[in-house]
């Protein structure tokens, strides 16, 4: 299924590119003026140079590339990160460096994917108790291990 998305393109910045058929994610790229370093343990808020029109009933997810986490520890800090579709204002990714190395962010690379996603909004209906299931209350660590 194929929806049509609105985009608006910054001088130099790259479109989300879907880098196989099968791919969920669309790659988003750094639009920087010059290389950002983020040392072992720190973040940053890199932007990507685009602004999205999502439709109404659908959002964005934008996600961490596997590779770039694998090779360099390098993920979304707020994974996933929501894109409403109200939301008008250029596309920032907020990239942490979990690894053991300094890294640098080129200009034009790889940072994140965007996944766009069906959202459904919920009634919320107050009730002065909910049905009892076999899980219940219990919480984290719940199955023991």
């Amino acid at each position: 299924m194929e929806k049509t998305i609105k985009i608006t393109l910054a001088e130099g910045a790259h479109l989300p590119t879907y880098m196989t058929a099968g791919s969920a994610g669309a790659d988003l790229y750094a639009h920087l003026p010059e290389p950002i370093t983020l040392p072992s343990g720190t973040y940053a808020a890199i932007p990507t140079g685009i602004s999205l029109e999502i439709p109404v009933g659908l959002e964005g997810q934008v996600r961490p590339r596997s590779g770039l986490a694998r090779k360099h520890g390098v993920t979304v800090l707020n994974a996933p990160g929501t894109i409403d579709s109200d939301y008008r204002g250029e596309i920032i990714v907020l990239l942490i460096n979990h690894g053991t190395q300094a890294y640098t962010v080129q200009d034009g690379e790889r940072i994140a994917q965007l996944v766009i996603c069906p959202v459904i909004h919920a009634y919320f209906r107050i009730e002065d108790s909910l049905s009892v299931t076999q899980r219940d209350k219990q919480g984290f660590g719940h199955t023991g291990k």
